[in-house]
């Protein structure tokens, strides 16, 4: 048997579920549009605000602080993910997983202190910063 042949006789399983998934995706949008509505109006182009009618603009600006927690959320979420691995295998890695899960934690912990002290933190407002800096004098 050639090589190639051994190679379709192998996935062939593989094959045949990938037509399937075409071959129902297909189906589902063509008869999605055989059954769907074709009305056309001023209504249908408008988001759904849960039966309230939108105010204002949907372009909302938000401040860097919103992006900046959010990639510190998923940075210290990743963190929790290792963790949870490491824990499941805290048996097989021994004491020399428990010494590396340590380095992990004390480099994030570092990175966490040095973020806190260049005030990435902090949200509060400046002259609230201020005042609060004076009763602490």
């Amino acid at each position: 048997m050639s090589d190639s042949a051994g190679l379709i006789a192998h996935n062939w399983g593989f094959a045949i579920f990938l037509l399937g998934v075409v071959g129902l995706c297909a189906f589902m949008l063509g008869l999605s549009s055989l059954l769907g509505s074709k009305a056309w109006g001023r209504a249908k182009n408008e988001p759904f605000e849960s039966g309230m009618l939108p105010v204002g603009s949907a372009r909302l600006r938000l401040s860097a602080k919103f992006y900046l927690v959010a990639m510190l959320f998923v940075i210290f979420d990743i963190e929790a993910l290792f963790l949870f691995a490491w824990s499941v295998s805290v048996r097989e890695s021994g004491w020399t997983g428990f010494v590396e899960a340590l380095v992990f934690i004390a480099i994030l912990l570092a990175g966490l202190v040095y973020l806190w002290r260049v005030g990435a933190l902090d949200w509060a407002p400046e002259g609230r910063r201020k005042r609060q800096a004076k009763l602490k004098q």
